[in-house]
Protein backbone atom coordinates (compact mmCIF):
# COMPACT_ATOMS: atom_id res chain seq x y z
CA UNK A 1 0.00 0.00 0.00
CA UNK A 2 1.11 3.73 -0.87
CA UNK A 3 2.70 5.75 2.05
CA UNK A 4 0.74 8.44 0.54
CA UNK A 5 -2.37 6.30 2.44
CA UNK A 6 -0.30 5.65 5.65
CA UNK A 7 -0.04 8.70 5.95
CA UNK A 8 -3.56 10.11 4.87
CA UNK A 9 -4.79 7.65 7.76
CA UNK A 10 -2.06 9.03 10.26
CA UNK A 11 -4.00 12.72 10.09
CA UNK A 12 -7.11 11.08 9.98
CA UNK A 13 -6.06 9.64 13.70
CA UNK A 14 -4.31 12.78 14.87
CA UNK A 15 -7.51 14.60 13.88
CA UNK A 16 -9.39 12.72 16.01
CA UNK A 17 -7.01 13.16 18.64
CA UNK A 18 -6.77 16.94 18.45
CA UNK A 19 -10.87 17.36 18.48
CA UNK A 20 -10.56 14.80 21.58
CA UNK A 21 -8.15 16.78 23.42
CA UNK A 22 -10.28 20.18 22.81
CA UNK A 23 -12.95 18.36 24.19
CA UNK A 24 -11.67 17.58 27.03
CA UNK A 25 -10.87 21.39 27.72
CA UNK A 26 -13.51 22.38 27.15
CA UNK A 27 -15.66 20.01 29.46
CA UNK A 28 -15.91 20.23 33.60
CA UNK A 29 -13.64 17.34 34.05
CA UNK A 30 -12.20 16.90 37.42
CA UNK A 31 -8.55 18.31 37.15
CA UNK A 32 -6.92 14.81 37.86
CA UNK A 33 -9.29 12.92 35.62
CA UNK A 34 -8.67 14.98 32.53
CA UNK A 35 -4.89 14.92 33.29
CA UNK A 36 -5.06 11.15 32.93
CA UNK A 37 -7.20 11.05 30.01
CA UNK A 38 -4.81 13.79 28.30
CA UNK A 39 -2.17 11.48 28.92
CA UNK A 40 -4.01 8.53 27.94
CA UNK A 41 -4.26 11.11 24.11
CA UNK A 42 -0.59 12.12 24.47
CA UNK A 43 0.39 7.83 24.83
CA UNK A 44 -2.37 7.57 21.51
CA UNK A 45 -1.00 9.66 19.07
CA UNK A 46 2.79 8.59 20.00
CA UNK A 47 1.81 5.05 19.25
CA UNK A 48 0.03 6.57 15.90
CA UNK A 49 3.00 8.33 14.78
CA UNK A 50 5.66 5.64 15.54
CA UNK A 51 3.62 2.94 14.62
CA UNK A 52 4.10 4.04 10.95
CA UNK A 53 7.22 2.32 8.78
CA UNK A 54 7.49 2.67 4.99
CA UNK A 55 8.32 -0.87 5.48
CA UNK A 56 5.10 -2.16 5.83
CA UNK A 57 2.00 -1.75 4.22
CA UNK A 58 -1.46 -0.39 5.51
CA UNK A 59 -2.75 -3.32 6.84
CA UNK A 60 0.13 -4.43 8.38
CA UNK A 61 0.33 -1.00 10.12
CA UNK A 62 -3.05 -1.00 11.50
CA UNK A 63 -2.47 -4.83 12.38
CA UNK A 64 0.24 -3.41 14.67
CA UNK A 65 -1.82 -0.16 15.39
CA UNK A 66 -4.75 -2.23 16.60
CA UNK A 67 -2.20 -4.45 18.93
CA UNK A 68 -0.94 -1.79 20.28
CA UNK A 69 -3.95 0.32 21.63
CA UNK A 70 -5.36 -2.79 22.85
CA UNK A 71 -2.60 -3.13 25.13
CA UNK A 72 -2.53 -0.35 26.18
CA UNK A 73 -6.49 -0.81 27.08
CA UNK A 74 -5.86 -3.85 29.28
CA UNK A 75 -3.63 -1.09 31.23
CA UNK A 76 -6.21 1.12 31.35
CA UNK A 77 -8.53 -1.91 32.34
CA UNK A 78 -7.15 -2.76 35.29
CA UNK A 79 -6.45 0.91 36.89
CA UNK A 80 -7.82 1.57 39.76
CA UNK A 81 -9.82 4.71 41.16
CA UNK A 82 -6.80 7.12 41.55
CA UNK A 83 -5.27 5.58 38.45
CA UNK A 84 -2.77 3.14 39.88
CA UNK A 85 -1.86 -0.07 37.81
CA UNK A 86 -0.99 -3.52 39.79
CA UNK A 87 2.28 -4.21 37.68
CA UNK A 88 1.82 -8.06 38.06
CA UNK A 89 -1.77 -7.74 37.11
CA UNK A 90 -0.65 -6.13 34.24
CA UNK A 91 2.20 -8.46 33.25
CA UNK A 92 -0.08 -11.28 33.69
CA UNK A 93 -2.43 -9.64 31.61
CA UNK A 94 -0.40 -9.31 28.71
CA UNK A 95 1.23 -12.89 28.64
CA UNK A 96 -2.08 -14.45 29.06
CA UNK A 97 -3.15 -12.54 26.11
CA UNK A 98 -0.67 -14.51 24.10
CA UNK A 99 -1.62 -17.69 26.15
CA UNK A 100 1.47 -18.08 27.99
CA UNK A 101 -0.23 -18.63 31.74
CA UNK A 102 1.69 -17.95 34.82
CA UNK A 103 3.33 -20.84 36.42
CA UNK A 104 3.31 -22.96 32.57
CA UNK A 105 5.42 -20.92 30.51
CA UNK A 106 5.64 -17.80 32.23
CA UNK A 107 6.59 -17.36 36.09
CA UNK A 108 6.93 -14.14 37.56
CA UNK A 109 8.58 -12.96 40.93
CA UNK A 110 8.67 -9.68 42.43
CA UNK A 111 7.19 -7.26 45.59
CA UNK A 112 3.67 -6.21 45.36
CA UNK A 113 4.00 -2.84 43.17
CA UNK A 114 1.45 -0.42 41.70
CA UNK A 115 2.74 2.42 39.21
CA UNK A 116 1.26 5.88 38.27
CA UNK A 117 -1.60 5.21 34.88
CA UNK A 118 1.33 7.47 32.52
CA UNK A 119 3.96 4.65 33.61
CA UNK A 120 1.46 2.22 33.68
CA UNK A 121 0.64 2.59 30.24
CA UNK A 122 4.64 2.87 28.51
CA UNK A 123 5.48 -0.25 30.65
CA UNK A 124 2.40 -2.17 29.35
CA UNK A 125 3.36 -1.24 25.55
CA UNK A 126 7.46 -2.31 26.64
CA UNK A 127 5.72 -6.05 28.03
CA UNK A 128 3.75 -5.86 24.68
CA UNK A 129 6.68 -5.51 22.48
CA UNK A 130 9.03 -7.83 24.29
CA UNK A 131 5.68 -10.59 24.38
CA UNK A 132 5.08 -9.84 20.52
CA UNK A 133 9.01 -10.40 19.98
CA UNK A 134 8.38 -13.77 22.08
CA UNK A 135 5.79 -15.11 19.78
CA UNK A 136 7.45 -13.83 16.65
CA UNK A 137 11.02 -14.81 17.35
CA UNK A 138 11.86 -16.30 20.80
CA UNK A 139 10.07 -18.57 24.06
CA UNK A 140 6.24 -18.41 22.88
CA UNK A 141 7.44 -19.14 19.39
CA UNK A 142 8.49 -22.66 20.46
CA UNK A 143 8.69 -24.46 23.46
CA UNK A 144 10.66 -21.17 25.24
CA UNK A 145 9.97 -20.30 28.50
CA UNK A 146 10.25 -16.87 30.02
CA UNK A 147 11.35 -15.99 33.63
CA UNK A 148 10.15 -12.64 34.70
CA UNK A 149 11.20 -10.92 37.73
CA UNK A 150 11.83 -7.43 39.45
CA UNK A 151 13.46 -6.14 42.48
CA UNK A 152 13.16 -2.62 44.50
CA UNK A 153 16.57 -1.16 46.07
CA UNK A 154 17.50 1.40 48.13
CA UNK A 155 15.33 4.10 50.04
CA UNK A 156 14.67 7.33 50.06
CA UNK A 157 12.20 9.23 47.70
CA UNK A 158 13.20 6.98 44.54
CA UNK A 159 14.36 3.42 45.10
CA UNK A 160 15.67 1.85 41.96
CA UNK A 161 13.39 -0.67 40.39
CA UNK A 162 15.08 -3.46 38.39
CA UNK A 163 12.90 -5.66 36.24
CA UNK A 164 14.43 -8.66 34.53
CA UNK A 165 12.67 -10.42 31.26
CA UNK A 166 14.88 -13.71 30.07
CA UNK A 167 13.81 -16.45 27.64
CA UNK A 168 15.19 -19.92 27.80
CA UNK A 169 15.08 -23.01 25.81
CA UNK A 170 14.91 -20.75 22.38
CA UNK A 171 17.09 -20.76 19.34
CA UNK A 172 19.93 -18.60 19.19
CA UNK A 173 18.88 -15.07 18.66
CA UNK A 174 20.81 -12.75 16.94
CA UNK A 175 20.74 -8.75 17.19
CA UNK A 176 17.89 -8.15 14.84
CA UNK A 177 20.03 -5.60 12.15
CA UNK A 178 16.67 -3.46 12.09
CA UNK A 179 15.57 -1.30 14.81
CA UNK A 180 11.92 -0.42 15.17
CA UNK A 181 9.45 0.65 17.20
CA UNK A 182 9.84 -2.03 19.54
CA UNK A 183 13.45 -1.69 20.09
CA UNK A 184 12.27 2.17 20.61
CA UNK A 185 10.19 1.77 23.27
CA UNK A 186 12.58 -0.70 25.13
CA UNK A 187 15.68 2.40 25.08
CA UNK A 188 14.19 5.96 23.96
CA UNK A 189 10.59 5.74 25.27
CA UNK A 190 11.28 4.72 28.76
CA UNK A 191 14.49 6.23 29.21
CA UNK A 192 12.12 9.63 28.24
CA UNK A 193 9.33 8.94 30.19
CA UNK A 194 10.96 6.91 33.27
CA UNK A 195 14.42 7.85 33.42
CA UNK A 196 14.83 3.87 32.45
CA UNK A 197 18.37 2.53 31.23
CA UNK A 198 17.69 -1.18 29.24
CA UNK A 199 19.91 -3.64 27.93
CA UNK A 200 19.05 -5.98 25.23
CA UNK A 201 21.50 -9.19 25.77
CA UNK A 202 20.92 -11.70 22.69
CA UNK A 203 22.06 -14.68 24.88
CA UNK A 204 22.52 -17.69 23.12
CA UNK A 205 19.57 -19.39 24.95
CA UNK A 206 17.36 -16.91 24.17
CA UNK A 207 16.76 -13.03 24.87
CA UNK A 208 17.45 -11.35 28.22
CA UNK A 209 16.15 -7.64 28.72
CA UNK A 210 16.90 -5.75 32.23
CA UNK A 211 14.82 -2.67 33.20
CA UNK A 212 16.63 -0.18 35.56
CA UNK A 213 14.77 2.98 36.89
CA UNK A 214 13.44 5.14 39.68
CA UNK A 215 10.56 4.95 41.21
CA UNK A 216 10.07 8.45 41.70
CA UNK A 217 6.31 10.14 42.96
CA UNK A 218 5.41 10.54 39.13
CA UNK A 219 5.83 6.52 38.56
CA UNK A 220 5.24 5.06 42.02
CA UNK A 221 1.32 4.70 42.18
CA UNK A 222 1.56 4.21 45.58
CA UNK A 223 2.05 7.32 45.78
CA UNK A 224 -1.10 8.48 44.19
CA UNK A 225 -4.06 10.03 45.92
Amino acid sequence: MPTDDINSRIAELEADNRRLRQLLDKRDAPGELRHRLRSTVAMLRTIIRKSASKRHSLDTYVGHLEDRLDALMRAQAIADEQGAIDFHKLLADELLHYQARDGERVTFAGPDLHLQARAGQVLALAVHELAVNAVEHGALGGDGTIDIRWSVAGAGPAPLLTFVWKETDTAPVAEPSHHGFGTEVLTRTLEYELKAKTDLAFEPDGLRCTIRFPLSERVDGSQAG
